[in-house]
């Protein structure tokens, strides 16, 4: 069953559905508890949650006896990659770069935007590189 764009993009729109796919891609495969647990919310709310991320096809679960785990449908998050990078303006195709071709036909103003955005990422990286710093 295939999911419309549309249909993803209201799912993710739910900040505790991403909090949960974050987790499951830097933890791995977990549980409803374990995830309530770190998340700080209800296991009846993740389970919930799941339910939902599981029937738009973005996360899976196998039980193995009691335990439920629960983890990011790899092919699934690249079909939502591949559809950002269709609706994405700037250019960059997924790549985080902005495209010689764009850069060629872009005018002066979207330039300018552009180099704003950029020079604001920096300043934000360059934040957190201090405060890691400051840290050690």
């Amino acid at each position: 069953m295939k999911i419309e764009p549309s249909e993803i993009f209201k799912v993710l729109s739910v900040e505790t559905r991403v909090k949960i796919i974050e987790l499951l891609k830097g933890q791995g495969p977990l549980g409803a508890k374990d995830i309530a647990a770190t998340i700080g919310i209800t296991t009846a709310a993740v389970s919930q949650h799941l339910k939902i991320l599981k029937q738009a096809g973005l996360v899976r679960s196998e039980r193995k006896g009691y335990w439920i785990p629960y983890s990011i449908d790899e092919k699934a998050m690249e079909n939502c990659r591949q559809i950002l990078n269709e609706v994405c303006t700037c250019g960059c195709q997924g790549s985080g770069k902005y495209r010689e071709v764009e850069l060629e036909r872009s005018d002066l103003e979207s330039l300018k935007k552009y180099e704003k955005e950029l020079k604001n990422e920096l300043n934000i990286v360059r934040q957190r590189v201090r405060e890691l710093k400051s840290t050690r």
